[in-house]
């Protein structure tokens, strides 16, 4: 397992936990990050991620998916 800011871009990955405080969790829930839900990064710019999730391209800060924990599929 490994932040999602680990991940290369391309390979589908599954998420495996949410860090953070409540608010942050819940943000980031209603983007489409869910624990068990699938996740890969399109590109990386600075640190900051664009990534495929629940069929939606969304970018987040590095902060962001740093709490994001992930694992291949």
């Amino acid at each position: 397992m490994m932040p999602l800011t680990f991940a290369k871009a391309g390979e589908k990955n599954l998420i495996k936990k949410i860090g953070g405080r409540d608010e942050t969790k819940r943000h980031l829930n209603n983007l489409g990050f869910v624990e068990g839900g699938e996740v890969s990064v399109v590109s990386e710019i600075a640190g900051n991620l664009i990534v495929n999730v629940k069929e939606s391209r969304i970018a987040i800060s590095k902060e962001m998916a740093n709490r994001i924990v992930v694992a291949n599929i």
